[in-house]
């Protein structure tokens, strides 16, 4: 079968709620993405076949064609296409995986996957919760599905709390993981581990080139004094993800395309997986599916030098950990989005962006990236650092 590389992967820094990119027009911002990943490698923007943009809540700014209005926005030729696609917080991971396909199926040899996200100009839900307002419609649950499922809603909140609940999380164990994303996040900061991978956003006053959302000393007594977000349960907005504005994005390419376009690629796609499950505990489905990832691609959680499993809330990846018996040393070393944030429809190439920088960093191989994502899905993407 053909191969889909990966030759260049690029994100913005985050930016907290009405904060330093609440400036940016969303499709704007996708665009500066999409132009340094042409610039950074260099190909004829000409070459670009597709673009395909994640984008979850597609309303107001990030409505009407999204992908193919950030491409407008861009440096490309108005002959490259694109399309917008969610799938929820995994849109633009499933953005890569489609890419890799149309690479690998031979349809087409240069295609960018991408995401994008401003969570202040386009609140998350409104796509639902300006309808209701304006009384049109009952909501996107049926009551075929509410009787199926025996819920009037899905909770993604609900469903994190179930899993703490299963799994035995104390909320001491889920603070003191939300500690260690900040302290991660702000090592590799210092670092300069992500200069590599951001593109420089002009804001009011200079640049924008630091995620956010990371605080600085922040302490396990800080994070406990944080309100819970139910009564009786372990979560509060400290182990969960943050509300972020942020794009994101890779160029995937055959290897035809290297050659032809002098190329040199950061990783090779090894295995594509996405599954579903029960739509009620919603945030579990990312087991299952790295299960059947590995078994795929004949290989063992041991093999995997380094993992990224998306922190929408911090039961997730320990409930990963527990279940797929990883090492917790290899877990998003860099941090994770309860520090860095979760720009929803930009998090999945965003987290790619960061996982194949650090494998290269570390000179390590194998990397694996799974998101959980609303209605109970799940994508993998193994990947081979080169």
């Amino acid at each position: 079968m053909p191969e889909a590389y990966i030759v260049e992967a690029a994100r913005t820094a985050g930016g907290k709620r009405n904060g330093a990119l609440a400036g940016w027009h969303p499709a704007d911002m996708a665009a500066e993405v999409l132009n340094a990943l042409t610039d950074r490698s260099g190909i004829d923007p000409a070459a670009i076949e597709d673009v395909i943009m994640g984008c979850v809540t597609q309303a107001g700014e990030q409505s009407f064609a999204f992908g193919r209005n950030a491409v407008l926005a861009s440096r490309l030729p108005q002959s490259v296409p694109a399309v917008t696609i969610d799938r929820q917080c995994g849109s633009s991971q499933q953005a890569i995986q489609f890419a890799a396909q149309a690479v690998m199926s031979g349809t087409q040899d240069v295609v960018i996957a991408a995401g994008g996200e401003s969570m202040t100009r386009v609140p998350m839900f409104t796509n639902m919760t300006l309808h209701a307002q304006a009384g049109l419609g009952t909501g996107p649950f049926s009551e075929r599905i509410q009787q199926r499922f025996g819920v009037k809603t899905f909770s993604q909140f609900e469903g994190a709390e179930m899993i703490a609940r299963n799994y035995g999380f104390d909320r001491e164990t889920l603070d003191r993981f939300a500690l260690e994303s900040h302290l991660k996040a702000s090592a590799a900061t210092a670092a300069g581990a992500f200069e590599a991978e951001i593109v420089p956003l002009p804001i009011e006053g200079g640049m924008h080139t630091r995620d956010e959302g990371i605080r600085e000393g922040a302490t396990l007594e800080g994070i406990a004094s944080v309100k819970l977000l139910s009564e009786g349960g372990v979560l509060s907005a400290a182990s969960a993800s943050q509300i972020c504005d942020g794009a994101s994005g890779v160029l995937v390419v055959s290897e035809r395309a290297l050659k032809q376009h002098g190329l040199t690629p950061l990783a090779r796609i090894v295995n594509l997986t996405v599954t579903a499950g029960d739509p009620v505990i919603m945030l579990e489905e990312p087991i299952p599916a790295t299960r059947k990832a590995l078994a795929r691609a004949g290989m063992t959680i041991g093999e995997i030098d380094l993992y990224e499993v998306n922190e929408a809330f911090a039961p997730i990846p320990l409930a990963w950990l527990q279940a797929i018996g990883a090492d917790p040393a290899r877990l998003n070393v860099n941090g994770g989005a309860i520090a860095l944030g979760h720009p929803l429809g930009a998090s999945g190439t965003k987290l790619m962006t960061t996982l194949i920088h650090a494998l290269r960093a570390r000179g390590k191989r194998y990397g694996l990236q799974t998101m959980c994502e609303g209605g109970g899905m799940a994508n993998v993407t193994i990947i081979e650092a080169l």
